[in-house]
């Protein structure tokens, strides 16, 4: 992982506190999230305060702090969701992986995110795992969706 880093970093030679976010981006689309020690690097890199980059990355609900499960389940809680009722399709996931919003499981399989819009108004209530969408997702379908994904493992 600071290999990783430390070619991100390679690839912004001269850059300020202007540019922290693209290369927080850029550390999170390669890590799936952000580390402590990413941050206290591209910290000492930029030479901006640690405590000043973890406030601009809570800032931004894109940035996570923990890894993602394999599988990612994004839970949309826009008004259309939220009115055909994605409450409900989150009080049953939480409860079918023992886990809540921005938490991982234990076996590391599954982890869940809800979102404010994931952009498929017409196919409400969404879920999305790993970029692929699954409409008009129920409680007692998304049982038989996270089985699926459980038996899959890939």
């Amino acid at each position: 992982m600071k290999e990783q880093i430390e070619n991100i970093l390679k690839n912004h030679p001269g850059s300020g506190k202007d540019d922290l976010i693209p290369i927080l981006q850029e550390i999170q689309s390669e890590q799936g999230y952000l580390s402590e020690d990413s941050l206290v690097r591209v910290g000492s890199y930029l030479s901006i305060p640690t405590s000043r980059i973890y406030g601009v990355a809570t800032f931004y609900n894109q940035f996570r702090f923990e890894p993602t499960g394999k599988f990612h389940i994004q839970v949309c809680r826009g008004t259309a969701c939220h009115v055909l009722g994605s409450a409900t399709v989150l009080e049953a996931l939480e409860k079918k992986l023992k886990i809540k919003s921005g938490q991982t499981s234990r076996d590391g399989l599954f982890s869940i995110e809800v979102v404010a819009c994931i952009g498929a108004c017409g196919l409400a209530p969404v879920v999305c795992v790993n970029g692929t969408f699954h409409a008009k997702v129920t409680a007692e379908s998304l049982i038989h969706i996270i089985d699926e994904y459980r038996e899959s493992k890939d």
